[in-house]
């Protein structure tokens, strides 16, 4: 198969690359050349700027092209149209924010998307879930009936840049007292960034087209579930003291950012569903999971801390020691 990506050398893209060639497809990558330039000797590099410059890819055919980099519905548009005659098959990685901050539990793909009152609008962090749901919408007319949308949750894994993950494995390998939040029981979803790879190539060979919502894993996990995984992974050491939710929010600490994955569901039931979608329309597709200890291992060989991700020692020190008290 003749493989387009547009992006393809930083993280799913680099998963999903490196996968294609594997196969033994044909693989061509269109980007600026910014990240990871020479990461892949078996591919063709095409440079060109998604957001003006696509010339690139003109009087070019492919079989199908694989779309990890769209954020905004004008330059999604541009691409689509362009290579509407070009492709058979044109997968967009949307994301699972498509539905907005106020999740149910169990959502399928049937649910509303976000709106946003100006959708001349690109600012991205302000809009993402939004934008994303646009950039579905702006495929669609140009690839109706040949298109894959891959709702993808939080992805994980090697080469990971986010640090959402990262801090979990890292901190618990580094052993000693680890803040946990509670409430233990929140659900956790997450997928394995090779694990999503495969399957969406699996999708592209088949040419199966649709809304998927992809994440994992198949049956429920909580956080604690997840915390003590990783411990027993790489983090024997490890002695968790679970905190309660409103202390935290007392102090000031942040869902997400200062406690990656936490949620604070207690108190903010409309978050109770970001990590609780519903995925068996994948699974029925053949999305499938390796162990989470294998995630666990790959993550802290292979994906550096992030300095921004999660509390710092010494805030993590002070929490523990006024919670103690």
């Amino acid at each position: 198969m003749r493989l387009l990506v547009l992006g393809g050398t930083r993280f799913l893209g680099r998963a999903l690359t490196t996968i294609a060639l594997e196969r033994g497809h044909d693989v061509t990558l269109f980007n600026r050349g910014l990240t990871n330039p020479d990461l892949f000797e078996g591919a063709e590099q095409l440079s060109g700027d998604r957001d003006g410059d696509l010339s690139a890819l003109e009087g070019r055919t492919w079989d199908a092209v694989v779309d990890t980099c769209g954020y905004v519905p004008r330059v999604v548009r541009a691409s689509a149209e362009l290579l509407a005659p070009s492709v058979d098959h044109y997968t967009f990685v949307s994301s699972g924010s498509v539905y907005g901050d106020d999740m149910a539990p169990g959502l399928d793909e049937s649910a509303p998307v976000e709106t946003m009152e100006d959708e001349t609008s690109e600012d991205v962090p302000a809009h993402y879930g939004a934008l994303k749901a646009l950039c579905e919408r702006e495929v669609e007319p140009a690839m109706r009936g040949r298109a894959l949308h891959v709702r993808a949750g939080l992805i994980v894994g090697p080469h990971d840049p986010t640090g959402r993950f990262t801090y979990w494995v890292h901190r618990i390998a580094r052993g000693g007292d680890v803040l946990a939040p509670e409430p233990a029981d929140q659900p956790v979803q997450l997928v394995d960034v090779r694990d999503l790879g495969s399957w969406m190539l699996d999708m592209v060979e088949e040419r199966v087209g649709g809304v998927f919502n992809a994440t994992g894993p198949a049956e429920p996990l909580t956080m604690r579930e997840l915390l003590e995984t990783i411990a027993a992974t790489v983090g024997p050491g490890a002695v968790f003291t679970w905190v309660k939710e409103r202390f935290l929010l007392d102090r000031k600490v942040e869902p997400w950012s200062d406690l990656p994955l936490w949620l604070a569901t207690t108190e903010n039931p409309g978050f109770a569903g970001f990590l609780a979608v519903n995925v068996n329309r994948a699974l029925g597709e053949g999305l499938r999971f390796r162990p989470l200890e294998d995630t666990v291992r790959d993550t802290l060989a292979l994906a550096e801390p992030v300095e921004d991700a999660g509390l710092t020692s010494e805030r993590e020190r002070e929490l523990l020691d006024a919670w103690l008290s």
